[in-house]
């Protein structure tokens, strides 16, 4: 197997990146069912100036040195997984023969009409994968000439159960909100969260918004609560340390990101995990991760009251909150953990590797 990836480097952040550490890690595990797996990386953001050998994969950091590298040897594999559309261009410079490809598709990148050129490479595609079911809908709206191709949800899983009778703090009723700020990313409900929390402190007086993550769009929002009458009420983190980022997790009692095109949502396992219920988007596929009322709450973005009478339940402790945090953690643990992300892709792929056929 030829994997085609983003970097796998830890020190990059980001929901494709994680995913493939995870879907990689499982993979190099599984050469007696999968064969032998190769890796080649691309991402500008990586180590390192030139191509080159970097923690077991050929990688690459610029597009020429990604090419060179994809026709700089011979790549004897039966299926290549394609871990971005993106990635499909290098599809064309590979020695690969009549291996399958398969495709992931993650999210927003997908949800826009291709130009002839992918649509061209997305032809070449033997089967589809998509982290949610909404992700592989939203594709199709845009490309409808794919929506017959051969297709898999593969949801995402992240981490391992806590062991023993691990706990978390409460630092009262905190919300915490984790994701890139940018501004063409105005859509994770950052906005929306801001302008509901009059309407929440009016309810629970010491309540707050903790907004964790940076980018382009963090000083726009930093004013819009500035301008509120509750500015006292929102802290802004920036980006901060994965240990850090698991403090301030353990510290709220609900995870909130009302958004309107979250492909899956990561940051809603973290949360599980630990047995926070979350707030979700009624538009999005945090639906399919969370499944309110199970482990948490959806809301529709746009109704700002909606969003202020669901985070005041999810911040309220009680009966009703022990119930969402501990369906929430067994809901990661029965369908979410990183071993089952991975068994749930490796099935895939041995059913399509033409070894195993």
């Amino acid at each position: 197997m030829l994997g085609i990836f983003p970097s796998l480097n830890p020190a990059v952040f980001g929901g494709v990146e994680e995913s493939g550490r995870v879907a990689w890690s499982g993979i190099e595990k599984s050469s007696d069912s999968i064969g032998e797996s190769r890796l080649l990386c691309y991402s500008p953001s990586g180590p390192g100036t030139v191509s080159g050998c970097w923690g077991g994969a050929l990688y690459a950091r610029t597009k020429p040195g990604a090419i060179l590298a994809a026709l700089g040897r011979q790549w004897p594999a039966g299926t290549i997984l394609i871990w971005h559309i993106d990635l499909l261009q290098l599809l064309p410079f590979l020695r690969v023969g009549r291996a399958k490809v398969v495709l992931f598709l993650h999210g927003i990148e997908s949800w826009r009409r291709q130009n002839w050129f992918i649509c061209s490479l997305l032809k070449r595609v033997d089967l589809f994968l998509s982290n949610s079911a909404y992700t592989w809908d939203r594709f199709v709206a845009f490309n409808r000439q794919f929506g017959h191709c051969p297709h898999q949800t593969i949801h995402l899983g992240l981490g391992a159960p806590l062991v023993g009778n691990e706990s978390t703090s409460d630092s009262g009723p905190v919300v915490v909100m984790l994701g890139r700020m940018a501004e063409q990313e105005d859509y994770k409900g950052h906005r929306e969260m801001i302008h509901a929390w009059r309407l929440v402190v009016q309810r629970i007086r010491d309540a707050e918004l903790w907004i964790v993550g940076s980018g382009t769009l963090q000083k726009d929002l930093e004013r819009v609560a500035r301008e509120s009458s509750v500015c006292h009420h929102v802290r802004f983190f920036g980006e901060v340390s994965p240990e850090k980022k698991q403090e301030l997790l353990s510290q709220c009692r609900c995870l909130a990101l009302p958004s309107r095109g979250e492909g899956f949502g990561l940051v809603y396992l973290e949360a599980m995990r630990i047995g926070k219920p979350c707030l979700v988007s009624s538009l999005d596929a945090g639906q399919e991760v969370v499944n309110p009322p199970e482990a948490g709450l959806a809301v529709n973005p746009d109704n700002i009251h909606e969003i202020a009478d669901a985070t005041r339940r999810l911040l309220t402790r009680g009966r009703e909150w022990d119930g969402f945090s501990e369906r929430a953690r067994r809901r990661y643990e029965r369908q979410f953990t990183a071993a089952h992300f991975q068994q749930r892709l490796l099935r895939v792929l041995v059913e399509v590797s033409p070894r195993f056929q």
